[in-house]
C-alpha cells in the first residue's frame, strides 16, 4: 500500500518534490500546502508543471493538513528565517503522528550538534506522536555526510577530510535568499548574517561533528573562515548584476580542529560566473560546479560529484537533487524509531522510484 504523503510548500525545492511525489507509484499525494494567494486552490499537478490533474488542491490550512493523518510530510518551506513558525508547523505534524522529511532547518542535519531550543520541542513532539524527523539535502547534506562516508569506507587510515562545494551560482535565480545570504552585490565591508561569528558553525559544524563521531575523534574546537572577492568589472548573470567593487564570490569554511590542526574541513567556493575569483579553486575543466571530498591517508581518495547532465543546468539539478534527498528518504524515515535522526541512524540505501 502506498505511503500517504503531504507536500509542504511549492517553491524552488517544493515544486520538484511535488512532481516526484506525484510520479512515484509507492507514494500517494494526499495534501499540498501553499502560502501564496495565486497557488491556493490550484491542483497539485498544475503547481509543478504536470498536465493530468491529481484532484489534490493546495491549501494554507495547517489544521486541515494535519487532520489528514498522512504517513509523512515533505517539508521544504524556507525555515531558517522563520524558525519558530516552522517549529510550530512541524510539531503539529509530528505530534499528530505524521513523520517529517525536510530540506530546511539545516541545523538538524546532525541533531546532536543542534541547540536545545530547536531540538527539544521537536523531540517532544516525536515522542508524543511516535514519529521521526530527518533533515537532509545536497549541501549541507549529501556532500558532508554520504559522500565523505563513501570515501572513508575505502580508507584504511584517514589523516584529513576535506569536503568542498565549488559552484558557479550565476544561473541560479535566487537573489532574495541565496544572494542575500552570501552577500553577493554588496560591498566587502557588509558582513551578511551567514558570516557573523558562530553562524557557519551552527550549519556546517554538524556535518563536521558527524564525521568526527564516525571516525571516533574528539574535536578541540570549530574554526570559521570567510573571504569575499570583489569584482573589478561588471558581471551580468541570472541571479543579479554585479558592479565593480561589489562582492561576486565568497570562500568560507568550518574547520574541525584535532591535534591543533584542521583535520575535518567543510569548505565553500561560490562565485557568480567563471569570471569571479579566478585564482580560487575551480571545478574540473568543463564543469560549472563540483561537490568534492578528498581524504588523505592510506590510500588517498578523491570523489567528485557533478549534478546536471544532458543539458540540465547544474543549479536546477541541485534543486532537483535536494528535493530527491527528502522524497527518497520517506520509506526509511517512516520505518525508523521515533526521534530526530541523521544519516548515521538510517539505512544508507535511499533510492528513488522505479526505472521507466
Amino acid at each position: 500500500m502506498p505511503l500517504r504523503v503531504i507536500q509542504f510548500s511549492t517553491g524552488n525545492v517544493g515544486r520538484h518534490a511535488l512532481r516526484q511525489l506525484i510520479e512515484r507509484p509507492d507514494l500517494e499525494l494526499v495534501g499540498v500546502h501553499a502560502s501564496g494567494a495565486g497557488k491556493i486552490g490550484r491542483d497539485a499537478a498544475d503547481l509543478c508543471g504536470l498536465e493530468e490533474p491529481t484532484g489534490v488542491v493546495a491549501t494554507d490550512d495547517l489544521d486541515a493538513l494535519v487532520g489528514l493523518g498522512a504517513d509523512c510530510v515533505v517539508y521544504t518551506s524556507q525555515a531558517e528565517t522563520r524558525p519558530h513558525e516552522a517549529i510550530h508547523e512541524l510539531t503539529a505534524f509530528l505530534g499528530a503522528g505524521t513523520n517529517v522529511v525536510a530540506t530546511s532547518l539545516v541545523w538538524l542535519i546532525y541533531p546532536p550538534h543542534a541547540d536545545a531550543w530547536l531540538t527539544e520541542p521537536l523531540e517532544a513532539a516525536c515522542l508524543a506522536g511516535g514519529t521521526t524527523m530527518y533533515v537532509n539535502g545536497v549541501d549541507p547534506g549529501f556532500s558532508g555526510d554520504l559522500l565523505p562516508l563513501a570515501a572513508l569506507s575505502l580508507t584504511g587510515r584517514a589523516d584529513t577530510v576535506l569536503v568542498q562545494e565549488i559552484c558557479d551560482y550565476g544561473s541560479y535565480d535566487d537573489a532574495e535568499f541565496t544572494g542575500v545570504s552570501f552577500g553577493f552585490g554588496t560591498t566587502p565591508d557588509t558582513v551578511p548574517m551567514l558570516f557573523l561569528p558562530g553562524v557557519l558553525s551552527s550549519i556546517w559544524g554538524g556535518p563536521v561533528q558527524l564525521l568526527a563521531d564516525e571516525l571516533g575523534v574528539e574535536l578541540e574546537e570549530l574554526r570559521e573562515r570567510y573571504e569575499p572577492w570583489v569584482a573589478t568589472e561588471s558581471i551580468d548573470c541570472t541571479m543579479m548584476r554585479i558592479e565593480p567593487g561589489e562582492v561576486a564570490a565568497v570562500r568560507f569554511a568550518v574547520e574541525g580542529i584535532v591535534g591543533g590542526e584542521p583535520r575535518i574541513v567543510m569548505e565553500h567556493v561560490n562565485r557568480l560566473t567563471s569570471a569571479a575569483a579566478p585564482d580560487w579553486p575551480t571545478a574540473p575543466e568543463g564543469r560549472p560546479g563540483v561537490h568534492r571530498v578528498v581524504v588523505t591517508g592510506s590510500p588517498g581518495v578523491e570523489i567528485n560529484t557533478h549534478l546536471g547532465l544532458d543539458g540540465i543546468d547544474h543549479n536546477v539539478a541541485g534543486v532537483i537533487a535536494t528535493a530527491a534527498k527528502a522524497v527518497n528518504a520517506i520509506p526509511v524515515v517512516c520505518a525508523a524509531p521515533p526521534g530526530l535522526v541523521s544519516l548515521r541512524d538510517l539505512p544508507v540505501s535511499q533510492v528513488g522510484g522505479l526505472m521507466r
